[in-house]
């Protein structure tokens, strides 16, 4: 029964909780980044490049493949040895615009932060006892 107890309070813990939705909302964070790269970014660099689809560029270092066949394709010719680069170059600008955007986030996250701290603090309003105190004082001064 201890492993039992030990366990529900570990997966309870608050640090275990803020790891899941972490996680959950990394995923979903991940997906924004993935329709920003396809939807947005590559038809940009696609129209600079000329290549709509970076999925399917590669280079042939043993065998024959017929010209502007697909990757897929290209993978069934018997006897062929296939560099596959386009779908690295995919992967590496969706890694490098999550990394830019992470680091967008946290740099707001610190900026508000920092301004946060910045502010001065209002002085609290002094409670009755210290109200009291400061007139006991001034009234013994006066004496």
């Amino acid at each position: 029964m201890g492993f039992v107890k030990e366990f529900k309070e570990f997966a309870v813990k608050g640090s275990v909780m803020d790891l899941a939705v972490g996680v959950i909302i990394g995923g979903a964070f991940g997906k924004i980044i993935d329709s920003v790269v396809k939807d947005l970014i590559m038809p940009l660099i696609s129209a600079v490049i000329g290549s709509v689809d970076f999925s399917n560029l590669y280079i042939v270092l043993k065998g024959e493949v017929a010209a502007n066949l697909a990757l897929e394709e290209a993978r069934k010719v018997p006897d062929t040895v296939i560099f596959a680069y386009g779908n690295f170059i995919t992967v590496a600008i969706n890694f490098l615009l999550l990394a830019l955007a992470v680091f967008m986030l946290v740099k707001g996250i610190n900026s508000m932060k920092r301004k946060q701290e910045a502010e001065p603090v209002a002085p609290a309003a002094p409670s009755k006892e210290e109200v009291l105190l400061a007139e006991i004082r001034d009234l013994l001064k006066n004496k």
